[in-house]
């Protein structure tokens, strides 16, 4: 179980440019100040990811997303608010150019995630720094359900790990939103814990 040292801790990890595996609401992942470069270089290193590839952006609070995405319009705002927190990824447009670390090629576009924390991971609410979130895996490899699956290498380098056990083990369903404001498009990317038919509902209604 996650207490609310450990998320002092882990919040203490971020700040000081440190890379930490966490428990989220689908799967392990690894964490790092989205701001920080080399943090950044140090998790993609960690997991053999290509330095090109985008990542998400996660926050532990919606309150606290909402207040750091820049400029999105009515409608997108409104359907984030049906959806978050939640096991979704949702890409928008990044009208304001926020996050650049975390958008790779495409500084146009950014990655959303807000978790649905339940019983063993709630202290993780009080963590209000944004973070850089890949999943906790070397790249190409399944996802991790508990600490015990993730590559030893990627443990030992990290300079924290969180453990809450086993998780649901199902990644992010990904959402595409970046056409919703104009016309209303939007389309599932990647299957994942989140169905079609939820989303539909808050999307359609």
């Amino acid at each position: 179980m996650i207490t609310l040292e450990h998320a002092e801790t882990f919040e203490r990890c971020m700040t000081v440019g440190g890379v930490a595996v966490f428990p989220s609401d689908t799967v392990y992942g690894l964490a790092c100040d989205v701001g920080d470069r080399r943090a950044v270089e140090n998790l993609y290193g960690l997991k053999g990811r290509r330095p090109d590839k985008p990542s998400a952006v996660m926050f532990f609070s919606l309150e606290l997303a909402l207040g750091a995405l820049g400029d999105q319009d009515p409608y997108t705002l409104a359907a984030l608010k049906g959806l978050l927190p939640g096991a979704i990824t949702v890409l928008l447009n990044n009208h304001d150019g926020r996050y650049p670390l975390a958008c790779g090629p495409a500084p146009d576009t950014i990655g959303l995630r807000v978790p649905a924390l339940g019983p063993e991971t709630e202290a993780l609410r009080n963590v209000s720094w944004p973070i850089l979130q890949s999943s906790a895996n070397l790249s190409g490899a399944p996802d991790a359900c508990s600490v015990g699956e993730i590559a030893p290498q990627i443990v030992d380098g990290c300079d924290l790990v969180l453990d809450a056990g086993t998780l649901p083990g199902t990644p992010s369903t990904v959402l595409d939103l970046r056409g919703y404001e104009a016309d209303g498009n939007w389309k599932i990317l990647r299957e994942g814990s989140v169905p079609r038919d939820f989303i539909a509902s808050i999307l359609e209604p």
